[in-house]
């Protein structure tokens, strides 16, 4: 079996209006140091398979056909295999 630890994010030049609030909050807050906010998904999917190859390709289906927008998101991922 194997973990994928998946993270989806905007693509450079995208607005990103959840992480503006996010600062514009912070700021509110007295947190006037933050710069900037820049959001994210996570996603932690469990396989059940014992192929890593296998595990890779089905990632790659999973943020191409769900998760991710190509036109506005990059993602990223890490498989660890788990006992």
């Amino acid at each position: 079996m194997f973990v994928a630890d998946i993270r989806i994010k905007l693509k450079k030049g995208v607005a990103d209006p959840e992480g503006k609030n996010t600062a514009k909050a912070l700021e509110l807050l007295g947190f006037s140091e933050v710069a900037e906010v820049k959001t994210s998904k996570f996603f932690s999917i469990h396989l059940d398979t014992h192929d890593e190859a296998a595990a890779k390709a089905q990632v790659e289906k999973i943020c191409l056909a769900l998760l991710a927008n190509p036109v506005i998101n990059d993602y990223s991922y890490d498989i660890k295999k788990v006992a």
